[in-house]
């Protein structure tokens, strides 16, 4: 007879164990639905994919056969116009956007064509040779005679408007 009061008593705890455990994992509420669906901000943390092409349909760049990209919005990570054009955008939302030189890598600009001395001229290097400066940024040799050589220093898509197909895929914490 024992048994019987036991086998009720577990069989009551089980009931009340459950429905404890219910209330500790609530369903989701429409106030966490509503987070997921907020336009990005300055200082989120966004993924996104996306694919530049120039003005006459040449991709120069695609996130989609390597992964997103992620980056802040508002921090300087991005051009300009770029980062403008993610903030603002909801998860899951896509938007083509064409981006002129002010707002991408800027003008051409003869100031930075640089002119050096013949003997820094690392060995091996040509008309049409890349170089890599300290910064990081690279330049392309011009020309090369017996004194100096001249190396265009503009980004390479300086003065071109760049379009960019941007895809929102993520805000993080």
């Amino acid at each position: 007879m024992r048994e019987i009061p036991l086998f009720v008593i577990m069989v009551v705890l089980c009931a009340f164990a459950i429905s404890a455990c219910s209330q500790i994992n609530p369903t989701p509420t429409s106030v966490s639905t509503s987070a997921m669906n907020r336009a990005s901000m300055d200082g989120d943390n966004v993924s996104v994919h996306y694919t530049g092409t120039l003005d006459n349909g040449d991709e120069f760049d695609s996130s989609r056969d390597r992964g997103t990209m992620s980056f802040i919005i508002g921090a300087g990570q991005m051009i300009l116009g770029f980062d403008a054009a993610v903030n603002g955008m909801k998860v899951g939302e896509s938007k083509t956007v064409r981006l002129e030189p002010a707002d991408a890598y800027g003008e051409w600009s003869d100031d930075y064509i640089i002119e050096l001395p013949i003997d820094q001229l690392p060995a091996g290097y040509a008309v049409d040779s890349v170089v890599l400066f300290q910064s990081g940024s690279e330049g392309v040799i011009l020309e090369i005679n017996a004194e100096n050589f001249r190396i265009d220093a503009n980004h390479k898509f300086a003065g071109r408007a760049l379009t960019f197909e941007i895809e929102l895929v993520s805000i993080n914490k």
